[in-house]
C-alpha cells in the first residue's frame, strides 16, 4: 500500500481511461499477482468438475474403490490449496485497490494544496467533496478488472479447451456465448456512462448548494429567504433523484442481464450436453463434468459483465479526477523580491494607502466592497496594488504569502487539538501561544476545554461557539506572526466587552507591525491610527475615528448603529 509519505506520483491526466491504466503501473508487481492469483483460483475451480468427473467414470462405474479414493483425495487436495489461493488473492486485490484509493486521494488533496486560493474560483465545493466522497471509491473498485477480470478471460478460455475434448458443438456455444453477452450488455454500459455523468454533476451541485444554506442559515433565516431557497432544493432533489432512477434503471438491467445471462448460458449448455450423453456421445462422467464446467463459467460470465458495469462507473469518477487535475493555479510571473524593511502598500483601484508598521481600519458600509479591496492587498485575483513601489504581482508569490497573510473571519478551522489548530505548520513555543491566546482575549476558550490546548477540535471548529471560533481564528493568525496582516471582521462575533479586550491587546500584540482591519465597531475603530472610510469601493474621508465621526455624516451615522449596540451591551 502507497506510505502515507510517499510521492504518489504524477498523474496521466490524458482522460479517464489513462488515469486507471496509471494506476495500474503504479503497482506493476502487485497488479500481475492479482491477476495471476485470480487466473490460477478460477482455474483450479474449472479442474474440480474434471476430477469428479474422473472419479465417476474410473471409479464410481467400474466400482474400483482405489481410483475412487484417489480422485476423491485429489479434489480434496485442489480445493483445499485453492482456499489458500482465494485467500491471497483477496489480500492482493484489497491492497491493490487501497492503494489506487490512497494514491487517488493524495493526487487531489495535492492538487487542492497546488490550486490554493484559485481552487474556488475554478471548481465547486460539492464538486471537491463528490471526488472526495464517492468517485475516489468508484475508481478504486474499477480495478477489478485486473484480477477478476482477467482471471474470468483465463478460465473462460480453458473450459473451452477442455469441452473441445467433449463435444465441439458444446465447445462453439461457449465460445459464442460471450460475444452474445457483449452485444447484450455493450449499448447499456454507454448509456450508463452519460446517464452516470450527468448524475454525478447533478450530484455536485446540489452539494455545494447544501453547503451553503449550512452555511448560510441564520442569514438566510434573517432576511426571510429561507423558504425560498429551500424550495429552490426541493426542485434540484427532486431533478437528482429523477436522473438517480435512470441510473438505476440501467443499473438494474446491467445486474439482471449479468444473473440472468449465465442462468440461460448455463441452461442451454446442460441441455444440449444430456441430449448428447442420452444419444451415447457421452458418458455420465462428462455429463457431469459438463454441467460443473458451465456451473463454474456461471461466476466469471457475471464477473465480466460486473466487470463492465464497475469499469464504466470508474471511467466516469476518473473523468471528474482528470478535470480537477487539468486546473492551473493563477500564473506567477513574479520575480523580484518583497520589501527588506517595513514598506507601505497602496490599492490605486480604491486609494488606500497603508502605512507601514500602523493600525490601519477600513469602514465601508458595503463589506463586499472591502472584502475587494483586501483581497488586491493580498493578491488574491488581478491587482495593481504596490507594496514598496513595487507592483505587487511582480513580486514572487511565495514571498508575498510570506509576508502578506489575509485572515478571513470565516476561513477554515481544520480538526485536531486546540494547540494544531493556531500552530499551524509552525510549532510555536508555549510562550508565544500564550500571548497570542491573551492577545484574543481567547484565554476563556482554553479554560473552557478540560484539556485546554489539547483538547480535540472538530472540523471547522463545530465544537465551538462562533465567538470562540473566530477568537481561535484571530490566535492562529497572530501566531503566524506575519509582517503584514490583513483581518476581516475579526471580532464582528464578539460581545462587546470581549470585543473592547480584543481592540485593545490586538494593537498591543502588533506594535510595530503593519495591521488591517475590516470593521464598523467603535471600539476597535477607536485604537486604530488611522481609519479609511470608503464610499462606491473608494476612500472618501481618512483621519481618526473620533475625528471622522465630527465632520463625516455618513461615517457618524454608519458608526452610530454600532455604538448605540455596544452602549446598550455594556
Amino acid at each position: 500500500m502507497v506510505d502515507a509519505y510517499e510521492d504518489p506520483g504524477s498523474p496521466d491526466r490524458r482522460g479517464g481511461w489513462a488515469y486507471l491504466a496509471w494506476l495500474v503501473r503504479c503497482q506493476p508487481g502487485r497488479a500481475l499477482a492479482g491477476a495471476v492469483l485470480a487466473s490460477v483460483w478460477m482455474v483450479l475451480l474449472a479442474v474440480a468438475p474434471y476430477l469428479l468427473s474422473r472419479a465417476v467414470d474410473d471409479g464410481l462405474e467400474p466400482g474400483d474403490a482405489a481410483a475412487l479414493a484417489g480422485w476423491t483425495a485429489a479434489l480434496f487436495v485442489v480445493g483445499a490449496a485453492n482456499s489458500w489461493v482465494s485467500i491471497m488473492r483477496h489480500r492482493t486485490m484489497t491492497r491493490l485497490r487501497m492503494d489506487a484509493y490512497f494514491r487517488t486521494v493524495k493526487v487531489v488533496v495535492g492538487q487542492a494544496v497546488r490550486l490554493g486560493a484559485a481552487l474556488p474560483r475554478r471548481i465547486g465545493t460539492g464538486e471537491i467533496v463528490t471526488i472526495g466522497v464517492g468517485d475516489v471509491q468508484t475508481i478504486a473498485n474499477a480495478l477489478t478488472v485486473i484480477g477478476p477480470g482477467v482471471g474470468s478471460v483465463v478460465v473462460y478460455v480453458f473450459v473451452a479447451g477442455l469441452l473441445l475434448s467433449v463435444s465441439p458443438l458444446l465447445t462453439a456455444v461457449v465460445l459464442l456465448g460471450m460475444p452474445v453477452i457483449a452485444v447484450l450488455v455493450g449499448p447499456l454500459m454507454a448509456r450508463l456512462q452519460g446517464a452516470e455523468s450527468e448524475y454525478r454533476e447533478r450530484q455536485g451541485v446540489l452539494t455545494s448548494r447544501i453547503g451553503d444554506l449550512a452555511g448560510g442559515l441564520r442569514v438566510l433565516g434573517g432576511l426571510g429567504g429561507k423558504d425560498l431557497f429551500a424550495d429552490a432544493f426541493r426542485r434540484d432533489s427532486a431533478r437528482l433523484r429523477e436522473q438517480g432512477y435512470r441510473v438505476g434503471a440501467v443499473t438494474s438491467w446491467m445486474q439482471a442481464l449479468g444473473m440472468g445471462l449465465p442462468t440461460l448460458f448455463l441452461a442451454v449448455v446442460t441441455w444440449l450436453a444430456a441430449r448428447t450423453a442420452v444419444r451415447g456421445d457421452m458418458t455420465v462422467g462428462q455429463l457431469v463434468s459438463v454441467y460443473g464446467y458451465v456451473a463454474v463459467l456461471v461466476g466469471p460470465v457475471a464477473f465480466l459483465v460486473d466487470m463492465g458495469y464497475e469499469l464504466s462507473r470508474g471511467v466516469v469518477a476518473a473523468r471528474r479526477v482528470v478535470r480537477l487535475l487539468r486546473l492551473e493555479p493563477d500564473p506567477d510571473t513574479g520575480t523580484a523580491d518583497a520589501p527588506a524593511e517595513p514598506a507601505a502598500l497602496y490599492d490605486p483601484a480604491s486609494g488606500v494607502r497603508v502605512a507601514p508598521g500602523r493600525l490601519t481600519a477600513l469602514v465601508g458600509a458595503r463589506p463586499a466592497e472591502l472584502t475587494a479591496v483586501v483581497d488586491r492587498l493580498g493578491r488574491y485575483g488581478p491587482t495593481d496594488v504596490t507594496w514598496g513601489g513595487t507592483r505587487l504581482d511582480a513580486i514572487a508569490l511565495p514571498q508575498v504569502r510570506a509576508g502578506i497573510l489575509v485572515a478571513d473571519n470565516e476561513a477554515d478551522l481544520f480538526a485536531g487539538s486546540l494547540r494544531e489548530v493556531v500552530g499551524g505548520r509552525r510549532e510555536p513555543e508555549p510562550a508565544q501561544v500564550r500571548e497570542a491566546v491573551r492577545a484574543a482575549a481567547a484565554e476563556d476558550v482554553v479554560r473552557g476545554l478540560a484539556e485546554g490546548l489539547d483538547a480535540p477540535v472538530a472540523a471547522q471548529g463545530r465544537s465551538l461557539s462562533g465567538g470562540q471560533r473566530q477568537r481561535v481564528r484571530l490566535v492562529r493568525a497572530l501566531l503566524a506572526d506575519p509582517a503584514v496582516l490583513l483581518a476581516l471582521e475579526p471580532t464582528s462575533a464578539l460581545d462587546a466587552h470581549t470585543e473592547a479586550a480584543v481592540a485593545e491587546r490586538l494593537r498591543a500584540a502588533r506594535a510595530g507591525r503593519t495591521t488591517v482591519v475590516t470593521t464598523t465597531s467603535p471600539l476597535v475603530l477607536d485604537h486604530a491610527d488611522t481609519v479609511l472610510y470608503l464610499v462606491d469601493g473608494k476612500v472618501a474621508a481618512s483621519g481618526g475615528h473620533r475625528d471622522l465621526l465630527e465632520r463625516e455624516p455618513g461615517y457618524r451615522v454608519l458608526v452610530a448603529r454600532d455604538t448605540a449596540e455596544a452602549e446598550v451591551e455594556g
